[in-house]
C-alpha cells in the first residue's frame, strides 16, 4: 500500500464452501499490505458469509481515467486471509481496489483434510491494462460453421448456463478446465480488461465487445471443432483475460447483470459478431480500442455509438431469445408490489428454499401475491447477491435467483 494514498475504495469479502453457494458464517477475516506484512484491518463474516464493505486507502481517481495519466499502477493491491473451523486456510494475493468503488473478493474456502496441510494461496495476477499486454493475431468477424454432421450447429445463439475456460494456451494440456457460469465469466473478464472508474457507456461498449467476442467462441464451436474439450482459454495470446477467482468491481457487475443477455452483430449473419478488441496503447488492432472507448465516452458518446465506430456503422445489438439456466419461462415482465399469479409463487418458493442457507433472507408466504413479505425477501437477496436494490425482480433478478436456486437445491 501507498502511504500517499488519500482516495479511498471499499473491499467486501465473500466467503463459500469451496465452489458451491453455501456461505460460510463467522470466518475471520484479514487484511494486510504485501508491502510490509502490516494488519489494516480484521472482520467475521455474517450468515450470508459476508464482511462489510472495508473502506482502504486507494491510487488518485485520474491515474485510471486518463491514458498516459500516470505511469504507475491505478489500483491497489492487497492480501486477504480467510480462516474458518473445518476449513482450509485461504490466502489471496493481488486483490484490487479501485478508487472510489466497490471490489467484491470471493473466498471459496476448500475442506480441511486431516493430518493433510491446510494452507491454500491463490494469487491473482495482475489487471490486463496494466500487466503484459494482449497478443492475439487478428481473426475474421464472422467464421465458417461447423459442419452440419458431428457437432450440433445451434439454430440461433443461446445464452449458455456454463463457459468451459482452459486456464492456458489450447495446446497445454496440463492446464485446468474450470466451469464457470456464463454471466460470472463475463464479469471475470470485464473486471480484468477493463478499470471500474470509466465512464459508464465505455464500460457498456466494452461488456458488449467481450459478450460478443465469447457468444461467437460458443455458436461456431471454435475449439471444440479442433478437438478439443472447452469453449474458450483465459490465454490473451488466444482470447479473453481469465483469472480464475479475481476480484470483482461492483460498478463493471451491474453493468454485466442488464447487458449479458445482448450482443453486437450484422444485417445478414446469424452468429455474434468476433468482436476483436486491445488496449489501443501498447497493442493496437482492427477492432475497438480500450482506451479510445474510454475517451469516446468522456467525449459524450454512447455505447452503441463506440461500438458503431470501431466495428462499423451496419452492426446492431440483439438479445439471444434463449437463455440456458432458468428453470421457468420468465416472459419478460416486471414483478413487483401488487403483482400477482403462478410467476410470484415461483419467485416465493425459490426464495423460501435459497432462504435455508442464507438466513438474512425472510422467509415469506407463497400465496402468489407480491406484497410487503415478498418485496423484502427480494430486496435481500438483491442485497446479498450485488443487485440494485429495486424490490422488483426483472429479468437479471429472475435469473439470479433461478440460478440460486438451482445451486442450493442441487446441494441438497
Amino acid at each position: 500500500m501507498n502511504p500517499s494514498y488519500l482516495d479511498k475504495g471499499s473491499l467486501q469479502i465473500a466467503v463459500t464452501a469451496g465452489e458451491n453457494p453455501t456461505p460460510v458464517p463467522n470466518a475471520r477475516v484479514r487484511v494486510t499490505d504485501p508491502a510490509n506484512g502490516k494488519i489494516l484491518e480484521e472482520a467475521v463474516t455474517d450468515s450470508s458469509g459476508q464482511t462489510p464493505f472495508i473502506e482502504l486507502p486507494a491510487p488518485p481517481i485520474e491515474w485510471s481515467v486518463a491514458e498516459g495519466e500516470s505511469d504507475q499502477r491505478p489500483y491497489a493491491v492487497y492480501n486477504v486471509t480467510i480462516s474458518a473451523a473445518g476449513y482450509q486456510t485461504l490466502h489471496i494475493g493481488g486483490v484490487e481496489l479501485m478508487p472510489s468503488g466497490q471490489s467484491i473478493q470471493r473466498a471459496a474456502l476448500p475442506g480441511a483434510t486431516a493430518g493433510g496441510f491446510n494452507v491454500r494461496n491463490l494469487l491473482i495476477p495482475p489487471h490486463a491494462l496494466w500487466g503484459e499486454p494482449s497478443s492475439r493475431p487478428p481473426e475474421e468477424e464472422v467464421k465458417p460453421l461447423p459442419e452440419q454432421s458431428g457437432l450440433v450447429v445451434l439454430p440461433e445463439p443461446v445464452i449458455p448456463e456454463f463457459i468451459v475456460v482452459h486456464a492456458g494456451r489450447p495446446d497445454d494440456a496440463s492446464a485446468q478446465n474450470h466451469w464457470v457460469r456464463f454471466k460470472d465469466y463475463i464479469k471475470n473478464v470485464a473486471c480484468s480488461e477493463i478499470y471500474s472508474t470509466w465512464r459508464t457507456e465505455a464500460i457498456k461498449a466494452n461488456v458488449l465487445a467481450i459478450i460478443s467476442f465469447t457468444l461467437n467462441r460458443v455458436y461456431t464451436e471454435w475449439y471444440r471443432g479442433k478437438g478439443y474439450d472447452f469453449t474458450i482459454t483465459s490465454s490473451t495470446a488466444f482470447d479473453q483475460s481469465y483469472s480464475h477467482g479475481r476480484t470483482i468491481f461492483q460498478e463493471v457487475g451491474v453493468v454485466v447483470d442488464d447487458l449479458f443477455t445482448t450482443y453486437v452483430t450484422k444485417e445478414g449473419i446469424a452468429q455474434p459478431l468476433f468482436t476483436q478488441y486491445c488496449d489501443g496503447r501498447r497493442t493496437q488492432c482492427g477492432g475497438l480500442s480500450q482506451w479510445g472507448s474510454q475517451a469516446l465516452a468522456e467525449q459524450g458518446w454512447d455505447a452503441v455509438g463506440i461500438l458503431k465506430k470501431y466495428y462499423g456503422a451496419e452492426i446492431f445489438l440483439k438479445s439471444a431469445e434463449k437463455v440456458e439456466g432458468v428453470p421457468m419461462s420468465y416472459g419478460n415482465q416486471v414483478l413487483s408490489p401488487g403483482s400477482e399469479g403462478e410467476p410470484v409463487r415461483t419467485i416465493q418458493e425459490q426464495l423460501n428454499r435459497i432462504s435455508e442457507n442464507f438466513p438474512a433472507i425472510p422467509k415469506t408466504r407463497a400465496d402468489g401475491i407480491y406484497g410487503p413479505a415478498t418485496q423484502a425477501a427480494v430486496i435481500e437477496f438483491q442485497k446479498i447477491f450485488h443487485l440494485p436494490q429495486t424490490g422488483s425482480v426483472d429479468f437479471a433478478g429472475w435469473y439470479e435467483i433461478s440460478n440460486v436456486f438451482v445451486a442450493v437445491a442441487e446441494l441438497a
